[in-house]
């Protein structure tokens, strides 16, 4: 008996316990972990009821994010945007909510910005590609001064196919600033028909590409 208590107890023998116990500890760790963060990320967590559906479109964007539109960042929970309204190309006062229904590509340009002004003949092309009843690419001017200036270097450009929005109050950036979505300029939101954010994009991206239009597309649900 005694033999066997100085095994037990001995220096070696404690040493590999302590190891084993280590060992089953950190692999309870590593367990609980992984099931905080798969329950995070499961569907049906810190979604709103009304984007559960746009979690589908979102996974799909997910792996096109890739070429051209690489450091576009697929949304893992749908939300609304934060609300925000600018001009239509009436002059009226409009919201993302008049787009309910339509997939929208939601970009942010101003004339002193130039990747702005590099990127706006791909969203025009992007527009006449895919532009229709079920998509439109808003490009939302955020120029605070002299209001015809975007206009006149729109026409003087070829740009034919984007209606005009603008916001000369500078209230949308501001808004955006502050939740995150902006932190410089160009920038773009991808918000889906049930008016949930599928993707955000902070910078430049070449639109007209094959790698933005199957990116447009599959948050269109569309395969061809």
């Amino acid at each position: 008996m005694e033999i066997m208590s100085e095994l037990v107890t001995s220096p070696r023998t404690r040493l590999r316990a302590s190891g084993l116990i280590g060992a089953v500890l950190l692999l309870l760790v590593g367990a609980v972990v992984l099931w905080i963060e798969g329950s995070s990320s499961g569907p049906e967590i810190a979604v709103m009821p009304e984007c559960r559906a746009s979690q589908a479109s979102a996974r799909r964007l997910a792996p096109l994010a890739r070429g051209e539109v690489a450091a576009v960042a697929a949304t893992k929970r749908p939300a609304p945007p934060p609300e925000v309204t600018f001009e239509g190309p009436t002059g009226r006062t409009m919201s993302l909510a008049d787009f309910k229904g339509r997939t929208v590509l939601v970009n942010l340009w101003a004339t002193w910005c130039i990747p702005c002004r590099q990127e706006m003949p791909a969203l025009d092309k992007l527009q006449a590609t895919l532009g229709g009843p079920d998509f439109e690419v808003v490009a939302v001017n955020v120029d605070t001064r002299n209001p015809e200036k975007p206009r006149a270097w729109l026409a003087e450009n070829g740009i034919r196919h984007l209606s005009y929005y603008a916001d000369p109050s500078g209230k949308l950036l501001q808004v955006l600033q502050r939740s995150g979505h902006v932190i410089g300029l160009p920038t773009t939101v991808i918000v889906d028909r049930a008016g949930c954010e599928l993707a955000l994009l902070k910078g430049p991206a070449e639109w007209a590409s094959e790698d933005a239009i199957a990116l447009v597309r599959a948050a269109l649900d569309r395969s061809t």
